[in-house]
C-alpha cells in the first residue's frame, strides 16, 4: 500500500479514486439494496400466498363438512389452483374422506393417487397409501391393495400396515396367513385391537 507523506497527498488520492470508481460503488450500492429489498418482497409475496391458500383451504373444508351440495366442487377447485401447495393435498385427503362416505370408492382412488403423486411428506403420504388400499380391498382388488401397502416404508407404519394386511387377507378368506400378519403387527407394536382380532382367530 502505498505511504502518504501529508494529508493534501491522500485527500488528492482519495478524490482520485473515488472520480474512478465512485459510480461503480454506487451502483454496487443500489444493486445490493434493490436485491436486498427485492428478497424481502419476494419472500412476503411467499408468506401472503400461504396466508392466502391457509385461508381458502380452511373455507373449502368448513364448506365440505358442512355437506354444502356445491362444497365438491368448491374443494376441486381449490385443489386445480393450489396444486404446488401442500394444502391441495391436504384437501385431496379430505376429499377422499368424504366420497369414501358416499361410496364414491372410484373417485376416492383417484383423489388418494393423485395426492401420492403429489407428496413426499412422511406425514401424508403413509396415510393416503394405506387408505387407497382399504379402498382397493373393499373394491376387490387384493392384488393392488397388497401392492399399495407393499409401497409404505416409513418405520412408524410397520406395524399398521401389517395390521391391515392382516384385515386383507382375512377378507380373502386366508385365516392363516392373517394371523401372522396380525403377530407380526403385534411384534412392532403392541395393539389391543389387533390382540382382539388374534383372540378371535383362535376360537
Amino acid at each position: 500500500m502505498d505511504v502518504y507523506e501529508t494529508e493534501e497527498q491522500q485527500v488528492e488520492a482519495i478524490k482520485s479514486w473515488w472520480k474512478e470508481n465512485g459510480k461503480a460503488v454506487v451502483l454496487g450500492a443500489v444493486i445490493g439494496l434493490g436485491g436486498l429489498y427485492g428478497w424481502r418482497f419476494y419472500q412476503g409475496e411467499i408468506q401472503a400466498g400461504k396466508e392466502q391458500a391457509s385461508d381458502a383451504y380452511t373455507q373449502a373444508m368448513t364448506a365440505l363438512e358442512s355437506g354444502n351440495d356445491a362444497a365438491v366442487a368448491d374443494v376441486k377447485a381449490f385443489i386445480a389452483g393450489h396444486e404446488s401447495s401442500q394444502y391441495s393435498v391436504l384437501a385431496s385427503l379430505q376429499l377422499a374422506k368424504v366420497q369414501v362416505q358416499k361410496g364414491e370408492l372410484d373417485a376416492a382412488a383417484e383423489q388418494l393417487n393423485w395426492a401420492i403423486a403429489k407428496t413426499s411428506d412422511e406425514a401424508i403420504l403413509p396415510l393416503a397409501q394405506t387408505r387407497l388400499a382399504r379402498i382397493y380391498a373393499e373394491q376387490q382388488k387384493f392384488d393392488q391393495a397388497m401392492t399399495e401397502l407393499d409401497k409404505v416404508t416409513a418405520e412408524s407404519w410397520k406395524a399398521k400396515v401389517e395390521e391391515l394386511r392382516g384385515d386383507i387377507l382375512l377378507q380373502q378368506g386366508d385365516s392363516a396367513a392373517a394371523r401372522e400378519a396380525y403377530v407380526q403387527a403385534q411384534q412392532l407394536g403392541t395393539s389391543p385391537v389387533v390382540q382382539m382380532k388374534l383372540d378371535d382367530l383362535a376360537q
